[in-house]
């Protein structure tokens, strides 16, 4: 027996036994199975690692000797725990390597399984460190639950396509990507597993439950490669001597919502954020505005109008971001110039667009700019094993991160966005660049290893220790891993102004919420638009008072998305961003949680934020037809049952002092912000 601190580590009648008093791993050295089990009685059973090489498929049970190697205490950047390792052999198989992380006191541990080689190199698209796969009749996952319903997390692997996340019920089968988690809704005990390693591979999680509320079989594998991660090729290839597979966080939790911050936390200590000290971006972003139309004179007046809203609060710091999207090239060098211009003289800071991995044209042998015409691109295009040109997604073609005549493009147009004076960039159409495909650069054999190319490079050159002064890098359409580029990511696609846009962010807000503060310093809710889209008819007073909502509450990039020269948006504007105690809900930059989980593939109505002894709650209507009364159950805001409280409107500035449950009466497509104080 071996003891450190809190970890106890001990070999047992042929199994190996490792604990830190809240999570115990059991790992039988006859069958090659291992159990996990925690102090609150939930347990996954029958556990086992696998990979498929040469086509075959190779589980650790399947091997005729199971060794332990390679024990050692260890104290890193997660504190002090225990690392070990346990060896599946057999001839002529390569040797399989589970290697597993446990900390003092954690609820989780980490495993991650790697191929060795004796001789020739390995090749493999598939890895699994965890497949669960129980006997006939029993459930892969215990999670000590006296409610009869269990939810699985569907997490999109990007946010393209107006994709949605979804919680679904079982009996049924999902795959979700990067994460999930595996929890009953009533009482929020919860599973949360996903990978925390984004350099190679695309993680893929399916979750089948045949009958009942069991889980049948749950397998977390890298290799993941399909509709919803927009390949249409198989994942590449890693060749090698050693192969290693994502590693995976396994976690279990009292409320699932702490699991899923505490993975966020979990991938932000492996891949540190990007660092923001400058305040959240308050500003306008020209897109739901114009469109396609954007042109000088409604940038520039866009510029004066929140220059006018100043004294009113619509800043953050003192600072305002006036941004150009798609189409800043319909305005000339001269008038991109005099526009970059007339913001900083108003004080404020200028932002631009741009898409590093998606081209748009027809013509393949136009020469690539920055080149010096050594590159055309027909070049630059992503191909597949055959030679052949990837399909367009979102109507433009892939671009290979990894060739050198992007790189050359890249350092180019950064060079001259700084050399312009923008301070603030939007990257959209990321999900060309983590494509699977044939890459330029032969050690790179996956999307992900291309797109951490090709992000790299982006951050290093916009570095303020390379450039001279900050620089915001925001991401639009992008795969949520890796994050460590950029100061934040566009929660959901593309949200405009009416209330099915505000409930369909607010889907990705009900279960993705965990991001913010954790892989971004910022949420992005999109467009926030207060009265008219360019696409759109007009918006009612309650629905573009709940897209503000919203966004407040999003921990987030405030946007403005309105063109200004309409007389009711200006109003609006006047009126509602001039309101400090919304806009200082903004300020801070933390997101709201959600109450509840149990919505299938559409938004929670009812989300909060605790500070202190204060409790912020925003409440949704989302039926623009009815008037609604909703009930906000003190105890799931995780307040005493009897609680006596002032609950300040902030909208109507209004105040109440109540006990028990909080009744809203909210008018159709309304939403209210309140402001509790016990």
């Amino acid at each position: 027996m071996m003891i450190a601190s809190t970890i106890i580590f001990q070999e047992l009648n042929g199994k190996v036994v490792v604990e830190n008093g809240v999570c115990r791993i059991v790992v039988d050295l006859a069958s090659g199975l291992t159990e996990y089990e925690w102090d609150s009685g939930s347990r996954l059973s029958s556990a086992y690692s696998a990979a498929r090489i040469d086509g075959k498929y190779l589980a650790s049970t399947e091997y005729s000797e199971h060794k332990l190697v390679g024990t050692q205490m260890i104290q890193d950047d997660f504190g002090k725990g225990c690392c070990f390792s346990v060896i599946h052999s057999a001839e002529p198989l390569p040797d399989m390597k589970q290697i597993f992380w446990l900390y003092e006191k954690a609820p989780y541990f980490f495993i991650q399984v790697e191929l060795e080689g004796e001789s020739e190199a390995l090749e493999t698209n598939y890895m699994s460190p965890l497949t669960v796969n129980p006997a006939t009749g029993s459930s892969a996952i215990s999670l000590d639950m006296e409610e009869k319903e269990l939810r699985a997390l569907l997490v999109p692997f990007d946010n393209d396509k107006w994709v949605r996340y979804e919680s679904v019920a079982m009996p049924n089968q999902l795959e979700s990507y990067e994460v999930t988690a595996i929890f009953e809704p009533v009482s929020r005990n919860g599973l949360v597993v996903g990978s925390v390693t984004h350099d190679t591979w695309k993680t893929g999680i399916k979750v089948v439950g045949c009958e009942g509320t069991a889980i049948h079989h749950l397998e977390v594998y890298g290799g993941a490669a399909g509709e919803y991660t927009r390949d249409t090729i198989a994942h590449g290839m890693l060749i090698g001597k050693t192969i290693a597979s994502p590693r995976i966080f396994v976690g279990m939790y009292a409320d699932y919502r702490t699991g899923l911050e505490e993975y966020g936390k979990a991938n932000a200590v492996i891949a540190p954020p990007l660092q923001w000290n400058h305040g959240v971006p308050f500003g306008w972003n020209s897109w739901s505005a114009a469109g396609g139309e954007l042109d000088y004179e409604l940038y520039t007046h866009t510029s004066d109008f929140l220059k006018s809203l100043h004294d009113g609060g619509f800043h953050n710091q003192g600072t305002v971001y006036i941004n150009f999207d798609s189409f800043w090239t319909n305005l000339s060098q001269e008038q991109l110039e005099n526009a970059v211009s007339h913001v900083r003289n108003n004080g404020q800071k200028p932002g631009i667009y741009w898409t590093p991995f998606a081209f748009w044209g027809k013509d393949f042998d136009r020469v690539v700019e920055g080149t010096d015409g050594k590159y055309t691109y027909r070049d630059l295009l992503l191909r597949d094993d055959q030679g052949q040109i990837l399909p367009e997604l979102d109507g433009g073609l892939a671009i290979d991160p990894s060739h050198p005549g992007n790189l050359m493009r890249t350092e180019w147009q950064l060079e001259r966005f700084v050399k312009w004076g923008f301070e603030y960039i939007k990257l959209d159409f990321l999900g060309h660049g983590a494509l699977e495909g044939k890459h330029f650069d032969k050690e790179v054999r996956t999307g992900l290893q291309a797109y951490n190319l090709g992000m790299a490079l982006i951050r290093n050159r916009l570095d303020p220790m390379v450039i001279g002064r900050p620089f915001f890098i925001n991401l639009s359409i992008a795969p949520m891993f890796p994050h460590q580029y950029a100061h934040s990511r566009r929660i959901s696609c593309d949200a405009f102004g009416t209330l099915e846009d505000t409930e369909y962010m607010l889907n990705s807000l009900t279960y993705g919420w965990w991001m913010n503060g954790t892989l971004f310093p910022y949420n992005d809710p999109d467009h926030t638009v207060l009265y008219k889209s360019f696409n759109q008819e007009p918006t009612m007073i309650q629905e573009g008072r709940s897209r503000l909502n919203a966004s407040l509450i999003a921990g987030t990039v405030l946007l403005m998305g309105d063109d200004f020269r309409n007389e009711e948006a200006r109003t609006r504007a006047e009126d509602w961003l001039s309101r400090p105690e919304l806009l200082q809900i903004a300020e801070t930059g933390k997101s709201f949680v959600p109450v509840e989980g149990n919505t299938d593939a559409a938004s929670d109505s009812v989300f909060f934020k605790m500070t202190d002894n204060d409790c912020w709650i925003a409440a949704f209507n989302f039926n623009k037809d009815a008037m609604i009364e909703k009930q906000i159950s003190i105890e799931r805001l995780g307040l005493p049952k009897n609680a006596t409280y002032w609950l300040h409107d902030l909208w109507e500035k209004t105040v109440l002092q109540s006990t028990g449950d909080i009744s809203v009466q909210l008018k159709p497509a309304e939403s209210k912000i309140f402001k509790l104080i016990l």
